[in-house]
């Protein structure tokens, strides 16, 4: 059994710590600040073409797996950059996953390259007001029209809708009520975000601002066939393919942010002098610090344990909702312990932990409430009765 990282891996994390630091603190809280996209980030990670660092060489990808993904999000939350470095890549690393699986060779030669490249920006289409987690409730319709299809309903919570050229979206196709399944009857699509017959409304939020989020309302959007991922009314099978990756990653950020601010608060609690000390040799400063390091580290372990089960073609569904909670939950109790290490200074945004505190929220609901990670383990592992 051996936990380290291979030389490969290695030098994606330290090429990645590299790139990062051109982007230092400053430049994410005046993105932060003014809530303004990072154009000069996502192009710098797509001239390196680590965009494509999951995605098939055939298509001008690196061709590894989420683990090495997960090393490089972690390190772009760890440098500092938070959720808002980490999402503004996000979906173009894992989230065409669907059509690698499921699309056909014409569909991979046409979508993977400019997303790779950087040349589109998509978004992720799937919750909706009404349905929330229960994704086999939306109510976003695509009916058939001639050689495609026609698109009328509502998402909420779209990332990167401000910025984005192309959408990934999950609609019904087939009503509700006609299905034998719940799950049956919708389908996926990645086509473009046509905003004549798509209205993108922000979401002004707690955090994150650099990244937006967005309630997006389609009325009469058209879709050709050819934008279909997979067979139609399949949708929802070809969307798990994306699902575990998502959690894995997510989980990976939220230990980056968690030692991200780690490391302000026990470099401020080494310098900051009360009462004729550093504030660090008091152990009521020490052992929460220490206590959220040995929570990050061991929550890492279930995180890339998950992307080596995934990578290795296992089933990893408990232990990708496993590394999510477990990552999040950390992330957030080391954010919040770095606040209160720095006292009214971890108020202040010159700091930069009070941001790091906000986005570490992010993890902890989305893409999956903390909730209903519990009830899955429950269910999955313990073989306790459904409960939802």
């Amino acid at each position: 059994m051996d936990f380290a990282l291979s030389d490969q891996q290695q030098q994606i994390r330290e090429q990645v710590v590299r790139l990062c630091s051109r982007f230092d603190d400053a430049y994410w809280l005046e993105r932060d600040q003014t809530a303004t996209f990072p154009d000069a980030f996502v192009s710098a990670i797509a001239e390196a073409n680590w965009l494509g660092i999951a995605m098939p060489e055939d298509y001008g990808g690196a061709g590894l797996g989420i683990t090495d993904a997960a090393l490089l999000v972690q390190a772009v939350a760890e440098s500092g950059a938070g959720m808002s470095g980490a999402s503004a890549i996000h979906i173009n690393i894992f989230g065409l996953n669907p059509v690698v699986v499921f699309g056909t060779e014409a569909q991979k030669s046409r979508m993977l390259p400019p997303l790779i490249a950087g040349r589109d920006r998509a978004c992720f289409g799937v919750t909706e007001p009404n349905a929330g987690l229960n994704t086999t409730e939306i109510t976003t319709r695509a009916d058939r029209r001639g050689d495609g299809y026609v698109v009328n309903g509502t998402k909420i919570w779209t990332s990167t809708a401000q910025v984005a050229n192309k959408i990934l979206l999950l609609a019904r196709t087939t009503p509700l009520e006609r299905v034998k399944r719940k799950s049956h009857g919708l389908t996926l699509f990645y086509t473009d975000l046509d905003r004549r017959h798509a209205d993108v409304r922000l979401i002004h939020k707690m955090g994150r601002h650099a990244v937006d989020s967005n309630m997006v309302f389609f009325e009469d959007m058209e879709i050709p066939e050819e934008d279909r991922i997979g067979e139609e009314g399949e949708g929802f099978k070809a969307l798990i393919h994306g699902l575990n990756p998502e959690r894995i990653l997510v989980a990976a950020e939220a230990i980056g942010i968690g030692r991200a601010a780690l490391t302000r608060a026990a470099r401020y609690a080494r310098e900051r002098v009360v009462f004729g000390r550093p504030i660090g040799q008091n152990q009521a400063i020490q052992h929460p610090l220490a206590r959220n390091w040995a929570e990050l580290e061991a929550a890492d372990l279930m995180v890339f344990k998950a992307a080596w089960m995934y990578d290795s073609g296992r089933d990893c569904g408990a232990e990708a909702n496993a590394a999510k909670y477990l990552a999040a939950e950390a992330g957030y109790r080391a954010a919040e312990q770095a606040v209160m290490t720095l006292g009214g200074m971890g108020y202040a945004q010159e700091y930069h932990v009070e941001r790091l505190f906000r986005e570490s929220l992010i993890p902890r609901i989305a893409p999956v409430s903390r909730e209903l990670v519990l009830s899955y383990l429950a269910e999955r592992v313990l073989d306790l009765p459904k409960s939802y």
